[in-house]
């Protein structure tokens, strides 16, 4: 059977953005000529992948077994591009990167932009999201580059960026406001705004090393959320200094006592598995975290 990779690229942006009218609009084609490319597919393999319902487009048991092969398929067509643009002395190709917030809005953009302006023929697709998304999209295939949360179990090529510290945040009007340093035992009795348990590895690790049970009032997903909650005098949090970087928010921020911080990272695929595009992107970022520090 010799499938079509446009027609496996069809689905796979089916899949992920979870709906055909989305995929339709990122390949500039009617949500019939989508709909039509799955079926034929389906017909090609004799039998269903997908399944539309009112919670959008789902894979059937089948697709789900799948789509790691389809997935593989597409990455090592990319790299077979990336590498023969390469050879032709013209860097082409589609470098997917993952990331969570503070890299996101301080690291991504100025390392785009310097790359944009040496390679303008590579195009790049981002995902944002906290440390265990970034880690299931580098085992799964999803994305080329991944920034981490180290020790990181993945199986990538893993290099430290930056030693990033943490800071508690607290309201102005709080009775810490003025301490010159915060002490983590404190934690125990004020209400303490937390990220998702899945998500809140830095803060987590932190209060563990020092033996302390936060008081959590309130959970959510969100970084900017937790300061706007801050913000409001609704409790105190912890938070990567990263994060704060350049921000004019109304809470103050402190050093921890006993001091803790991540070790920001970048994870790159293993081996062969990414192109030279991804590499050349990869090596930007590691020549621009080492300018900055």
């Amino acid at each position: 059977m010799e499938l079509s990779l446009a027609k496996c690229a069809l689905l796979m942006e089916v899949v992920e953005s979870g709906s055909l009218s989305a995929a339709a609009k990122r390949f500039g084609i009617t949500q019939s000529a989508v709909s039509h490319s799955v079926a034929s597919l389906e017909e090609e393999l004799g039998f269903a992948v997908i399944r539309r319902g009112r919670g959008g487009v789902h894979l059937t048991d089948e697709g789900e077994r799948l789509l790691p092969a389809i997935r593989e398929l597409l990455n090592s067509a990319e790299r077979i591009e990336q590498t023969a643009s390469s050879i032709r002395g013209l860097e082409t190709g589609t470098v997917r990167i993952g990331s969570f917030t503070s890299v996101a809005v301080h690291w991504l953009p100025p390392v785009l932009k310097r790359f944009q302006e040496d390679y303008p023929k590579v195009d790049f697709r981002l995902l944002n999201g906290d440390y265990h998304d970034v880690e299931q999209w580098l085992n799964e295939g999803s994305i080329d580059i991944g920034f981490i949360n180290l020790p990181c179990a993945v199986k990538c090529e893993c290099t430290a960026l930056m030693e990033d510290r943490l800071l508690a945040i607290v309201p102005e009007g709080s009775r810490f406001a003025n301490y010159p340093k915060f002490p983590l035992l404190e934690c125990e009795t004020e209400p303490f705004i937390s990220l998702l348990e899945s998500s809140d590895h830095d803060a987590r690790r932190a209060l563990d090393a020092a033996g302390v049970k936060p008081n959590v009032r309130f959970y959510t997903k969100d970084d900017y959320a937790i300061l706007a909650m801050v913000e409001q005098g609704l409790g105190i949090s912890i938070m990567p200094e990263l994060l704060l970087k350049g921000r004019q928010d109304r809470f103050r921020t402190l050093p921890l006592v006993p001091e803790a911080k991540r070790t920001i990272g970048i994870a790159i695929a293993a081996g062969d598995r990414a192109g030279p595009a991804v590499r050349r992107f990869a090596e930007y970022v590691i020549r621009y975290v080492r300018e900055e520090k």
